[in-house]
C-alpha cells in the first residue's frame, strides 16, 4: 500500500500536465480534471481503512535515506484530509463546469483554471503528508502559486487589486516559514519531523520556545488567525465563486493542519497553550462581529471562516486527546459547510444579480430550492442541533469544561456567543434575501440602516440562469453536510482515535523505524 502514497501528489501534477497539453481541448480537460481527482479521493480512503486498522505509512522518495530524502508520511489524519479534500474539490469542480457552460470562459477560462486547479489541489495534498518541514514548505508554495492565478482569474481591477494584498500576505508568510526551517535546521540538523520531535528535548527552553513562535506565525498568517486575518475577508469575495468556496473550505484548514503538527508532534513539551487560548477567543469574536457588521454575503461568509477558525485553535489549546479529536471532526465539517454556503451564494449572485443582502428579496418564492440550499448549511454553522456543527462545538465545549480552569469558562462562553452571533449573521441574511417582499422595503431600511456603511458588493448584474450541474454540486454538497450529522458516531469515534495517536510520539519513532530500516 505504501505505493499508493505518492500517487496522492503525482496524479494531480500528471493531470496538470496533460490539460496543460491539450489546453485547446476543453471537454478532455475537464474529463481528466475529475477523473484525477477522483481517483485520488479512492485512494486515500483506501489508505485511511488501510492506516485505521495497522499503522501509519510512511515512504521515503526515491530510497534517499532521512534527512536528505523526501519522506511522504500518511496516517489517519492525513488519509482523511486528502480524502475530504479530494471530495470538496470534485463538487467544486463540477459547479465550475456548470459556470463555464453557461456564461462561457470570461471568469474562469478553462485552458488556465484546470490546470492551476490540478496543481492547487497537488500542493494541498503535498503539504497533508509531508514527512518533513521543507517538503511542507514545498506543499505551501505549490498551492500558492496556483492559488495566486486563480484569485486573479478574469483581470478586473478589484481582484489584481485584492490579489496583490494576497501575494503580498502570502510571501511575508512564506519568509517567516522559510527562516523557522533555517533557524530549526541550524539548531537541529535535520528538517525532518520525526527527528525534530525526537531533538527538540535537547535544546533549553526558551529556544524551543522562539523557534515555536516563529512556526506558529508563519502558520497563523495562513490560518487566518487573529490579528493576522486582515487579509482574508477583502481577498476571497471578489474572486470568481468557484475559487472563493475552494479557498474557504481548504486554504486556511492547510494552515490549521500544519499548528496541529506542530502543536502536537514536533513541541509537545514546549506549552504555549495560554497564548492559544488568547488568540482562539480573540479570533472567535473578532470574526463574528466583523460578519454581524456586514450587509455582503461574501464578506460575512469570509468573517465567519476567521471566527470559526478560532474554534479549532480554541480545540489545539486545550491539548487533550478529547479536544484534539473534536478539532479534527470540526474541521471536517467546516471543509464541507463552508465551501457549501459559498456555493449557495454563488448561486444567489446568479439568480438575484447581487450578493448585497440590502438588494436581494423575495427569493423564497422564486427560488424556493436556492432557500434550501442556503439554509441548512446555515443553521449547520450556527451550531443548532442535531447538525454537525451543533456536534462539533459541543465536543470543544465539553473537552474545555473537563479542564474546568477559568480561562477555559470564559472560552465555552465565548464560543457559545460566537455560535450566536453567527446565527443571527447567516439567519438576518437568510430572511432579508428570501422572506423580505418588496413592500417590507421602506421598514427594512430602517431595521438595517446600520449597514449602510458597509463595504458593498459589485453593482447590480444582470441575472443569470442557473444551470442544473451547479444546482446538483450545490445540493450534493448539501447531502454531504447532512451525512456528516447521520454518520457522526464513526467519524467522531475516528476523529477521537487520531486525537490520541497525535499525542503519543511513539508514531514519529515509528516513521524513523520504517523510512530508515
Amino acid at each position: 500500500m505504501s505505493a499508493l502514497v505518492p500517487l496522492l501528489v503525482a496524479l494531480p501534477l500528471l493531470g496538470a500536465a496533460i490539460t496543460l497539453v491539450f489546453g485547446r481541448s476543453p471537454r478532455l480537460q475537464v474529463f481528466v480534471t475529475v477523473a484525477t481527482l477522483a481517483a485520488v479521493a479512492i485512494i486515500a480512503a483506501v489508505l485511511l481503512v488501510v492506516v485505521d486498522q495497522g499503522t501509519p505509512l510512511a515512504v521515503s522518495v526515491g530510497g534517499w535515506p532521512v534527512p536528505f530524502g523526501i519522506v511522504l508520511y500518511v496516517d489517519r489524519l492525513a488519509a482523511l484530509l486528502v480524502m475530504i479534500s479530494s471530495i470538496v474539490l470534485v463538487a467544486v469542480l463540477l459547479f465550475s463546469i456548470g459556470q463555464g457552460a453557461a456564461d462561457g470562459t470570461d471568469e474562469t477560462p478553462i485552458s488556465i483554471f484546470n490546470p492551476s486547479y490540478l496543481i492547487l489541489a497537488a500542493g494541498i495534498f503535498n503539504a497533508f503528508i509531508a514527512g518533513d518541514l521543507f517538503n511542507l514548505y514545498v506543499g505551501f508554495e505549490i498551492l500558492l502559486v496556483a492559488s495566486y492565478v486563480l484569485i486573479t482569474l478574469g483581470s478586473t481591477e478589484s481582484r489584481i487589486r485584492t490579489g496583490a494584498v494576497y501575494i503580498v500576505v502570502s510571501l511575508v508568510s512564506s519568509i517567516l516559514f522559510l527562516a523557522a526551517i533555517a533557524v530549526i535546521y541550524g539548531a537541529l540538523g535535520t528538517v525532518n519531523m520525526a527527528q525534530i520531535a525526537e531533538r527538540m528535548s535537547e535544546l533549553p527552553q526558551d529556544t524551543q520556545l522562539v523557534l515555536h513562535l516563529l512556526l506558529v506565525a508563519a502558520f497563523g498568517i495562513k490560518a487566518a488567525i487573529f490579528p493576522v486575518s486582515f487579509w482574508l475577508p477583502d481577498s476571497y469575495p471578489t474572486a470568481p465563486a468557484p475559487v472563493t468556496a475552494v479557498f474557504a473550505g481548504l486554504l486556511t484548514k492547510v494552515g490549521v493542519y500544519a499548528l496541529i503538527r506542530t502543536e502536537t508532534q514536533l513541541f509537545a513539551s514546549n506549552d504555549i497553550n495560554m497564548l492559544l487560548m488568547i488568540i482562539a477567543l480573540a479570533t472567535m469574536i473578532v470574526g463574528v462581529l466583523g460578519a454581524v457588521a456586514q450587509a455582503e454575503l461574501k464578506r460575512i461568509l469570509s468573517f465567519t471562516l476567521v471566527s470559526h477558525v478560532g474554534y479549532m485553535i480554541f480545540g489545539l489549546a486545550i491539548a487533550t486527546p478529547e479536544a484534539i479529536g473534536a478539532t479534527v471532526y470540526y474541521i471536517v465539517h467546516h471543509i464541507i459547510v463552508q465551501t457549501t454556503l459559498f456555493l449557495a451564494v454563488g448561486l444567489i449572485e446568479r439568480r438575484a444579480g447581487s450578493t448585497s443582502i440590502l438588494r436581494v428579496k423575495g427569493l423564497m418564492k422564486v427560488a424556493p430550492v436556492l432557500a434550501v440550499l442556503y439554509f441548512i448549511p446555515a443553521i449547520n454553522l450556527g451550531g443548532i442541533p442535531p447538525f454537525s456543527g451543533f456536534i462539533g462545538k459541543f465536543a470543544l465545549f465539553e473537552a474545555a469544561a473537563s479542564v474546568g480552569t477559568p480561562i477555559m469558562i470564559v472560552l465555552i462562553f465565548g464560543g457559545i456567543l460566537t455560535s450566536l452571533l453567527t446565527l443571527y449573521a447567516l439567519m438576518r441574511a437568510w430572511n432579508l434575501a428570501f422572506w423580505r417582499e418588496e413592500e417590507d422595503s421602506t421598514e427594512t431600511e430602517a431595521r438595517t440602516a446600520y449597514l449602510a456603511g458597509a463595504p458593498a458588493a459589485d453593482e447590480q448584474q444582470e441575472r443569470r440562469r442557473i444551470p442544473k450541474i451547479m444546482t446538483i454540486a450545490t445540493g450534493g454538497m448539501v447531502g454531504v453536510t447532512i451525512a456528516l450529522t447521520v454518520f457522526a458516531g464513526p467519524l467522531y469515534a475516528l476523529c477521537t482515535s487520531i486525537g490520541e495517536s497525535l499525542l503519543q510520539p511513539v508514531n514519529l519513532v515509528q516513521l524513523e523505524e520504517e523510512v530508515n530500516p
